[in-house]
C-alpha cells in the first residue's frame, strides 16, 4: 500500500473516531441538561437561568453587556430581562455614573432561587458520582480537563 494511502485511511479513521466521540459526547451533554434542569425544577427556562447566573458571576450589567455575554440580540435580552423582573428575581436601575444607562441586577429573591437550583443539581450528582467506583471518578476528573480545554473557561 502506497505511503499517501495510508495516510488518507489514518486520516477518514481519526476523523470517523473524533466524529463518532463527537456525536456520543453531543447526546450525553444534552441528556446531562435536561436531566440537571428537570433535577433544578426552577420554572425557568435554561436562558433565564443563564442569565440569572451570569448577573450572579459579574454582578449588575447593562443590557447591551449581558446580550454580549449571553451571545443573544439586544431585543431578546429585554424581553427576558422583562419576565424575570415580573418575577422578582432581578431589578432595573440607573448606573450611578450615567443616569441614562439601566443595570440589571439579582433580587434576594432570584440569588436565593439560583443558589437553590445550584444545590439541587449539584446534590443529584453528587449522588451519581458516589455511586462510582475510584477508578471512573478519576476518569471523569480527567476527561473534565480535557473538557474545560475544548469549551474554555
Amino acid at each position: 500500500m502506497a505511503t499517501g494511502t495510508k495516510t488518507a485511511i489514518k486520516t477518514a479513521t481519526t476523523s470517523d473516531t473524533a466524529a463518532a466521540i463527537a456525536g456520543r459526547l453531543r447526546i450525553s451533554a444534552t441528556r446531562l441538561a435536561r436531566t440537571l434542569r428537570r433535577e433544578a425544577d426552577t420554572g425557568l427556562s435554561p436562558s433565564q437561568l443563564s442569565i440569572l447566573a451570569t448577573i450572579d458571576t459579574h454582578g449588575a450589567m447593562t443590557l447591551g453587556e449581558l446580550a454580549t455575554h449571553e451571545r443573544v440580540a439586544p431585543p431578546s435580552i429585554t424581553k427576558v430581562i422583562s419576565k424575570l423582573e415580573t418575577a422578582g428575581l432581578v431589578t432595573r436601575s440607573a448606573d450611578a455614573g450615567d443616569r441614562r444607562v439601566t443595570r440589571v441586577a439579582l433580587t434576594a429573591t432570584g440569588a436565593t432561587l439560583l443558589r437553590e437550583s445550584r444545590r439541587r443539581k449539584d446534590a443529584w450528582l453528587a449522588n451519581r458520582l458516589a455511586q462510582l467506583g475510584a477508578d471512573d471518578r478519576a476518569r471523569l476528573a480527567a476527561a473534565l480537563d480535557v473538557l474545560e480545554g475544548l469549551t474554555g473557561p
